[in-house]
C-alpha cells in the first residue's frame, strides 16, 4: 500500500520544496486553501515525477480538514502530515491570524489523531517568533481552550493581544498563536504516543518566500542582516529538516520544537545578556 505525506499549505514556497523531497518515496496531497495556486504546484511537482493529488482545503474548517485525511487515507497510508499552512501578521487583522494559526492547527492535527496508522507523525510549522515573547504576556493557561471551546480561545486570546496598541496586534497575536503551536506539539505528545504518533513543531526564522517577504519591511529584514547568519533561510533548508523530522529516521523525536532560525534568537539572547551587565 502507498505511503501518503499530506503538505498543508503546499501552494507555498515550503509546502512545494517539502512536497519535492518527500515526493521521491511517497504519495503527496498537496492542499492549499488558494485553488489557482493549488493546481500550478501540483502541475510543476507532477512534470517532476511526484505522485500528487491537490485538494483544495481551508484549515480552519473543521469538516473540510476531516475530508482531507479522509482523501488522504483513500490513497494509501498516511505515514506523515506537514502542517505549513499559516499567516503572517501582514495578510490580515489579529483573530484572523488567530483562527488560521491556532484553530488550523488544532483541526489539522486533530483530524491526523483520527486518520493516522500507528508510525505516522506531523510536523508543525510554528515560529522563531514564538522564542520571542515573554512568557509573563503569553496566556499559555488559555490555551487548553482550543482543544473544547474555539470561541472561548478566540476570546481570550482577543483579550491577551488587545494589550498591544491596535497597529501592532496582527504582529501579537502572530507571536501567540505561534506559540501556541509550540505548545501543542509538545502538551500532546504524550497523548498522541498513545496512538503511536509521533508531533513535532519547526520554528524557522525568516525564510525567502513570498509570506517570509512580505514581512521585510516589518523587521525581518533587519534581523536577516544584524544577527548570527546574515541571510534569509531558504525553503529547502527548511524543506529538508521538515521531513527528517516526519521521516522514520527521527522514530525518537516528539513532543519539541526545533528553532531553526540561522541564530536570530541566539544572538538576541546573548546581546541582551551583554547589554544587562554593562548597564
Amino acid at each position: 500500500m502507498a505511503q501518503v505525506s499530506v503538505i498543508t499549505g503546499g501552494a507555498g514556497g515550503m509546502g512545494v520544496a517539502t512536497a519535492k523531497i518527500i515526493g521521491r518515496d511517497h504519495t503527496v496531497v498537496l492542499c492549499d486553501v488558494r485553488g489557482d495556486r493549488l493546481d500550478s504546484a501540483a502541475a510543476a511537482l507532477a512534470e517532476l515525477g511526484v505522485s500528487v493529488t491537490p485538494v483544495r482545503c481551508d484549515v480552519t474548517d473543521r469538516q473540510a480538514v476531516h475530508d482531507l485525511l479522509a482523501t488522504a487515507a483513500g490513497l494509501g497510508t498516511i505515514a506523515s502530515v506537514v502542517h505549513t499552512a499559516g499567516v503572517s501578521p501582514s495578510m490580515g487583522d489579529a483573530d484572523y491570524i488567530m483562527r488560521t494559526n491556532a484553530i488550523g492547527t488544532v483541526n489539522v492535527n486533530e483530524a491526523f489523531v483520527s486518520a493516522a496508522a500507528a508510525g505516522a507523525a506531523i510536523v508543525n510549522v510554528a515560529s522563531m517568533a514564538a522564542h520571542m515573547l515573554p512568557d509573563s504576556v503569553i496566556p499559555s493557561g488559555k490555551f487548553p481552550l482550543a482543544l473544547t471551546d474555539a470561541d472561548a480561545f478566540l476570546a481570550e486570546m482577543a483579550s491577551a493581544c488587545g494589550i498591544a496598541p491596535e497597529e501592532a496586534r496582527p504582529g501579537m497575536a502572530y507571536a501567540v498563536s505561534k506559540s501556541f503551536v509550540r505548545w501543542y506539539s509538545t502538551s500532546q505528545a504524550e497523548r498522541f504516543n498513545g496512538s503511536g504518533l509521533r508531533i513535532v513543531s519547526v520554528s524557522p526564522g525568516s525564510v525567502d518566500t513570498e509570506m517570509g517577504r512580505l514581512e521585510e519591511q516589518a523587521g525581518a529584514g533587519a534581523m536577516v542582516a544584524d544577527f548570527a547568519v546574515p541571510r534569509w533561510g531558504q525553503a529547502e533548508e527548511m524543506a529538508e529538516l521538515f521531513a527528517f523530522c516526519a521521516s522514520p529516521k527521527a522514530g525518537y523525536l516528539t513532543g519539541t520544537d526545533i528553532l531553526n532560525d540561522g541564530g536570530v534568537i541566539a544572538s538576541m539572547k546573548e546581546r541582551a545578556r551583554v547589554a544587562a551587565e554593562s548597564s
